[in-house]
């Protein structure tokens, strides 16, 4: 069924609420399962300095959105937008086949609050992340 560590995340998430001063908002959800995800960052000189969620599903969707915001806390953006939901799944000591979705939506949620922060500066993800590439 579960490994201990996703039970530890979902009985004890890290990082769970809203982000009072949070400068990137993403919110996912799966309409078949009814799982949604909202992540909040705070990004300073181009590092996650602060993350916190708020998630609305099962104990496999808590669990991956709490990794998930521990696995990028203190990172750079460039770190956090490479995060896989596979390092979320293997970072719980993995996941059930059908819930793996879970850990795509803590991806996608971290993605989309990364996404939220460069918008509200002007700036394309796109255009950070083509700038990467060269």
């Amino acid at each position: 069924m579960y490994s201990e560590k996703v039970m530890d995340h979902f009985n004890n998430p890290r990082n769970v609420g809203e982000l009072k001063d949070a400068n990137g908002i993403g919110q996912v959800g799966n309409s078949v399962c009814g799982d949604i995800m909202k992540i909040f960052v705070k990004i300073e000189d181009g590092i996650v300095v602060d993350t916190s969620f708020k998630t609305f599903g099962c104990g496999a969707a808590i669990a991956t959105s709490s990794m998930a915001t521990e696995l990028i806390k203190g990172k750079t953006v460039k770190e956090a937008l490479r995060l896989s939901n596979k390092a979320v799944a293997e970072a719980l000591d993995g996941l059930p086949p059908a819930k793996m979705h879970c850990s795509v939506l803590a991806e996608e949620g971290i993605k989309s609050a990364i996404e939220d922060y460069y918008k509200k500066q002007g700036i394309e993800l796109e255009t950070v992340l083509k700038a990467d590439e060269e």
